[in-house]
């Protein structure tokens, strides 16, 4: 009897051990984002966020068993969202660079993206080295690292604007009040799509880049699940299907 109860009670603490381990992870995590991102994250007609970082999102923490919630965030506030813990990423065509490194913890890359110019069609802007003189717009801390890091090309510019989301940017486009930006491939592309014959990409390009998720530097409880989502998501062909519905290309391929 007595061995039938210490195994019971083995059993049974071991059951618990099973259970508490369980317990112990992340339930759900919160991504702040720009939610006039288009298409990466933005408001649809019924004020529904959606995009391919949405639906990334969705399928990445759906496999770990994470709960997601989208939370619209200032971009310019981003660092202290997430040192406020209000935020547990940030998953938004997070463009990787060394400065972001040193702030915060990356996850692997998972599409590639570019830094393009962008001018009305009528522009007589054609090159990069058509910018002197001008006036640049750039979302802040997005394409303006670039820029900022360039002081050649800074100072041969009139005047250069930073802005706190894209759509204010191209907003001074249409006003004329900016005569080029500097905007991210993937959003630039998609405005293209939807106002044919309103703007020109210039054919050069201020650099190739890989985007990634971004975590609190010292985390330790999303990275790692994220991770392994991403590998899975590439390896068996899902991230590649997402990218395609989006853009009808495959970004994922870096």
């Amino acid at each position: 009897m007595k061995k039938l109860l210490l195994l019971a009670m083995t059993m049974l603490m071991a059951v618990m051990l099973v259970a508490g381990c369980g317990s112990d992870g992340p339930k759900k995590m919160v991504v702040g984002l720009d939610d006039n991102f288009a298409p990466m994250g933005f408001r649809n007609e019924k004020n529904e966020i959606v995009g391919y970082d949405i639906d990334m999102a969705r399928e990445a923490c759906k496999r770990v068993g994470l709960e997601v919630e989208f939370k619209p965030i200032d971009w310019a506030s981003k660092e202290a969202e997430m040192k406020g813990k209000r935020i547990d990423a940030i998953w938004n065509c997070f463009t990787v660079n060394p400065e972001r490194a040193e702030v915060y913890q990356l996850s692997k890359p998972y599409m590639k993206n570019a830094q393009l110019i962008v001018v009305p069609a009528n522009s007589s802007i054609n090159k990069i080295a058509d910018l002197a003189g001008k006036v640049v717009a750039v979302q802040d801390d997005t394409g303006s690292y670039i820029i900022d890091g360039n002081d050649e090309m800074r100072n041969s510019l009139k005047e250069y604007r930073k802005y706190p989301d894209f759509a204010a940017v191209y907003m001074d486009i249409d006003s004329g009040r900016v005569e080029a930006a500097v905007v991210d491939a993937v959003l630039a592309r998609y405005y293209d799509s939807k106002n044919p014959g309103k703007y020109r990409i210039l054919e050069e390009n201020l650099g190739d880049e890989v985007v990634a998720v971004a975590f609190r530097k010292d985390d330790k409880d999303y990275a790692p699940l994220i991770d392994k989502a991403l590998d899975e998501m590439k390896k068996d062909g899902t991230a590649k299907k997402i990218s395609e519905q989006w853009f009808n290309a495959d970004l994922t391929n870096y």
